[in-house]
């Protein structure tokens, strides 16, 4: 056993925790637990806890149900919401087969691969997430209407109001569980909030995604309302997106960073930026996942449903925000579609492995967007190249289905699994009766 797990079961006797949470990641992005207490931790860090994969979507076929999940000593953290006395802590596991052997459907093991790959080319892949979300006064009931908590807008300050409450307990939650936060605010529509945690390495930052969703919702059951990381529930007001800033280091220095050229940005930096552009359809089924994010993609403002790139243009898909010129080290690229509503391991992988690909193949970076793409007719976007992204999930399945960088990336099993989900949440949703048709044609038709 080594210092990391040693670590853990001095810190689980000397904080007196009494259940331990094994955290993991089902295919799409839902986080499963299972808690064991401190005394089975000896054998689940040797062996890992075992389960019925086929109990978990995407885990496993019924005939090969057997998994183990091993928890990752590194990950070991309280958790601050159990409140006083015997305490509550969680790690994040690595899915094994029985014989000891990775499982490829383990979306945290898709992205360690694609981690890996990136090491070998001598890179370290840091996103930097700005995660939004609504708070709603509370979960809604079947066919009702979501009520926000304010109608508050962007930056605002309102004295005494709920959302900067809830933002300091959301922060002071996460920090306490070794989670850094760079800012918060309240976003541009009722009842949105935005906080942004600081860049880590990808592995950590997607851990810390999903430790963030789970933060956020136990907050505001304490505080008697709800949060939602639904892509778009309004129709009149702006969608919940997650910016992320990516960046590629070598060592210590930032391998998007190239002094005297052109924002600063290098050639490493403007192919992988270009592997962004050329493979952004692709990707979109997994960054995208739902069918509720379209209407954001779709809805207008800073929502990016063109593939270009600008400096400083928020209707980009992909932005190279201003370069500091004492801060090199922060040169990076912006990706501007992904919603929070995403499996981040799987998203992150698949940007991953679109940015090596320009790197790998040598893409050349188009020129950029310099006007709002979304003010510009269909004629004037398509002479100056700029496609769109998919408008709708079942588009953004059937580019994924014949694309090989995301069959390559996520394994055959994910990717068939992946796609098999998608589909039929597709067909599901196009049988329903929207209240629109309802409201629109059956008072005249």
């Amino acid at each position: 056993m080594g210092k990391q797990e040693d670590f853990v079961l001095r810190a689980i006797e000397e904080r007196d925790v009494r259940f331990v949470r094994l955290w993991f990641t089902d295919v799409q992005g839902f986080l499963k637990s299972v808690a064991v207490a401190p005394a089975e931790l000896d054998n689940a860090f040797d062996e890992g806890i075992g389960f019925d994969g086929s109990a978990i979507e995407g885990f496993a076929r019924v005939y090969e149900a057997d998994m183990l999940a091993k928890p990752d000593p590194t990950t070991f953290q309280i958790l601050p919401w159990r409140g006083e006395g015997p305490a509550t802590a969680r790690m994040f596991c690595d899915i094994l087969l029985p014989d000891g052997g990775a499982s490829y459907a383990d979306p945290r093991h898709v992205l360690k691969r694609m981690m890996s790959k990136a090491a070998d080319l001598g890179f370290t892949f840091y996103p930097h997430p700005e995660i939004e979300f609504f708070l709603l006064k509370e979960q809604p009931a079947a066919g009702a209407v979501p009520v926000p908590v304010d109608n508050s807008g962007y930056f605002d300050h309102t004295a005494q109001g709920l959302g900067h409450d809830f933002r300091r307990e959301v922060i002071t939650m996460l920090e306490s569980m070794g989670i850094s936060v760079e800012f918060s605010h309240h976003e541009a529509a009722p009842g949105q909030q935005e906080i942004d945690l600081r860049y880590a390495d990808a592995l950590s930052t997607a851990d810390n995604i999903m430790t963030f969703r789970v933060v956020v919702r136990e907050v505001a059951l304490g505080q008697g309302i709800y949060a939602s990381f639904m892509p778009k529930p309004f129709t009149q007001f702006a969608g919940s997106g997650m910016h992320t800033h990516l960046s590629l280091f070598e060592g210590d220095r930032n391998a998007f960073y190239e002094a005297g050229t052109e924002y600063q940005l290098s050639e490493i930096g403007r192919s992988f930026i270009a592997g962004l552009l050329r493979h952004s359809a692709e990707v979109t089924a997994v960054t995208n996942q739902w069918v509720n994010s379209y209407k954001r993609i779709i809805g207008g403002g800073e929502a990016p449903a063109f593939v270009c790139w600008g400096h400083n243009n928020r209707s980009a898909l992909v932005r190279v925000p201003r370069y500091k010129p004492d801060k090199g080290q922060s040169t990076r690229a912006e990706v501007r579609s992904i919603d929070a509503a995403c499996n981040p391991y799987l998203s992150y992988a698949l940007l991953l492995a679109a940015g090596l690909k320009g790197i790998e193949e040598g893409y050349e970076l188009p020129a950029e967007a310099e006007d709002d793409v979304w003010s510009l007719t269909d004629g004037e976007r398509h002479a100056l190249g700029i496609e769109a992204l998919p408008q709708n999930l079942d588009q953004a399945i059937k580019v994924m289905e014949s694309s090989e960088l995301v069959a390559e990336t996520l394994g055959e099993h994910v990717f068939e699994f992946f796609l098999r989900n998608k589909r039929a949440e597709w067909q599901a949703y196009r049988r329903q009766v929207s209240q629109f048709e309802l409201d629109s044609m059956l008072p005249l038709l």
